[in-house]
């Protein structure tokens, strides 16, 4: 891998090579807005892309026919139209054909039923499509799609009163097992949890079984019916015991719905959740990455982290495996998954400052296609927080060799990982790789980070180093000087603060650059912006001036410090009078 390589979605157009984290999250975001736009187009204006030009032709290829073909009143062409999830136009034909006498078999009508909870009885629209793709049967081999976002009620469309979902079934003629677990699911999705358990108690009245998919849907409505921790587990364990007597074998999903109503059952959750594992291992059923998502927030939740055996364990089977996904919950879309277990485990090894637990996850991560479940964003989240932790406890050298294969290729450093790496090189007295961290910040766009300035200058200024490393030094802080007097139009002022003057004025000074330091620095900008120098800048600049026989320089400083009513005035002046040979005009 070239480690100075932007990302693969990049590489189409040089130009578009992102400088950092937010030039690449613009840029991935707009490429994909440049798909649903291209969607878009083609299902507003099918009508201009109905020919084939191409040898061979790769039906794959080609854009979806999206308009109806069938024509008339008849089962068929509301068959087509479920297809197409054309959700207002079934509806209306389905009326149709109730009105005018004609029977609609039992099969299609739960096929509407199934588009029309699956979309809300809301219009389809390409960012959904794009989300969750739905066989419009939702057969009992589908996984269900995700209901809830953690601690709150589910966002997105709701569950309105009286829907067509609700009419068309309240009108069905018969209604089979199917019919039920669909409107379930639907309701469940989209917020209804208590109208879905009333459903439920109404398809056992009717002594019809419910599929895995729909007690899966089931258990994770439990946190929104019950209140009471203990309440919520005991319904959890209801819905168990109804799956056994109707002999509905659990799998993953059932697991994983579990684990995440014990998420919010408290201390219950973290008496009951090894025992679930336990129940899975007894099932051969292999957990999923959300399944060790769920455990970890159950053990570890908040900010009581405590060292614990089961991090460990964690790590240890995630190592051994390269996953797939299985639960919309591994991660694989980044809008539905939203703590993903990579990330979670690299929050949970830095409050632990844990460096062998980061290394090996990252050893798990980069296994198989394990890295392929966090997308862009929680990737830079997940390096950046790993380079962190590196940079507080590992090696100095350890460090900028991570540093280097991982910029720009693996991740875009953040202000964060930039002032960790400073203070990294500080700890371990390598200050002269700075100016190469320079040239980095500019790169990354951080070169007007007032903070990251700050601690740049204040180190480079702190003590005196080889004047090979003086001259470096003093080149960075003639750019930062240059970044202060540049007026961009669509850039305000970075204004100059004393600290930063002074840093500025000491390194000009400490390589020799006696005009710079005075004309640019000292006798222009303090007094411009009433700022105080130090002792150390004033002793520093005497030294510069003394060094390069300018006294002239140094009266002029003399006189600065008057102007200023500086307490070091008279032992300036002390100074100038015995290590200067001064005119009579001078004294």
């Amino acid at each position: 891998q070239d480690p100075t390589a932007a990302h693969y979605m990049f590489q189409d157009d040089p130009f578009l090579m992102p400088r950092n984290a937010a030039n690449s999250r613009l840029f991935s975001l707009s490429k994909e807005s440049g798909r649903n736009a291209a969607k878009y187009i083609i299902k507003q204006f099918p009508q201009y892309f109905d020919k084939t030009f191409a040898e061979p032709n790769i039906p794959c290829l080609m854009p979806e026919t999206l308009t109806p073909q069938i024509e008339g009143l008849s089962e068929e062409a509301l068959k087509e139209r479920i297809h197409l999830r054309r959700v207002k136009d079934s509806v209306d034909l389905f009326d149709q054909l109730v009105q005018a006498g004609t029977p609609v078999s039992l099969e299609t009508t739960n096929s509407l039923l199934d588009l029309l909870c699956f979309y809300g009885d809301g219009e389809s629209t390409l960012e959904k499509e794009d989300l969750e793709e739905p066989g419009v049967n939702a057969s009992e081999q589908e996984a269900p799609k995700r209901e809830f976002q953690r601690g709150s009620q589910p966002s997105g469309s709701r569950w309105r009163e009286n829907n067509n979902a609700e009419r068309i079934f309240k009108i069905m003629p018969e209604r089979n097992a199917h019919s039920y677990c669909t409107m379930i699911r639907g309701m469940v999705k989209h917020g209804a949890s208590a109208k879905a358990y009333d459903m439920y108690i109404g398809l056992l009245n009717e002594r019809h079984k419910a599929d895995v998919h729909t007690f899966n849907a089931l258990i994770t409505a439990v946190p929104y019916l019950k209140e009471r921790f203990l309440e919520r587990w005991e319904l959890a364990k209801v819905f168990l015991n109804h799956m056994a007597q109707q002999e509905v074998q659990p799998n993953l999903l059932t697991f994983n719905a579990l684990l995440k109503t014990l998420r919010r059952c408290g201390g219950v959750g973290r008496n009951m959740a090894l025992l679930v594992i336990k129940e899975m291992e007894a099932l051969d059923i292999e957990p999923s990455l959300a399944t060790y998502d769920h455990l970890l927030f159950i053990f570890y939740r908040g900010a009581d982290l405590c060292p614990s055996g089961i991090i460990s364990e964690v790590l240890g089977d995630v190592g051994k495996r390269s996953f797939t996904p299985q639960d919309p919950d591994d991660g694989m879309d980044f809008n539905i998954s939203d703590n993903l277990l990579c990330l979670s485990l690299g929050e949970k090894c830095c409050d632990l400052k844990d460096i062998k637990l980061a290394y090996r996850l990252n050893k798990a991560m980069e296994k198989g296609d394990n890295w392929k479940f966090l997308d862009m964003d929680r990737l830079n989240a997940y390096w950046s927080k790993f380079f962190s932790l590196l940079c507080m406890m590992e090696q100095i050298d350890v460090v900028l060799k991570w540093y280097k294969e991982m910029s720009s290729s693996l991740f875009y450093p953040t202000p964060k990982n930039i002032l960790d790496l400073l203070q990294a090189l500080d700890a371990a007295n390598h200050l002269e790789v700075i100016p190469s961290v320079w040239e980095d910040m500019k790169q990354l766009g951080f070169n007007r980070r007032q903070d990251l300035l700050e601690e740049l200058l204040s180190l480079m200024s702190r003590e005196r180093h080889p004047d090979e490393i003086q001259l470096a030094f003093a080149k960075c802080a003639e750019e930062i000087k240059a970044v202060h007097e540049q007026t961009r139009r669509e850039q305000s002022l970075l204004e100059w603060t004393g600290s930063t003057l002074g840093h500025v004025a000491l390194l000009f000074s400490r390589a020799g650059r006696t005009q710079e330091a005075w004309y640019v620095n000292m006798m222009e900008r303090f007094q411009q912006i009433s700022r105080i120098p130090t002792d150390q800048v004033m002793d520093e600049f005497l030294n510069c001036a003394k060094k390069t026989n300018c006294p002239d320089e140094a009266i002029k400083l003399v006189k600065l410090a008057a102007s200023l009513g500086l307490p070091s005035s008279q032992r300036l002046k002390n100074r100038t009078e015995k290590e200067f040979e001064l005119s009579e005009k001078q004294k």
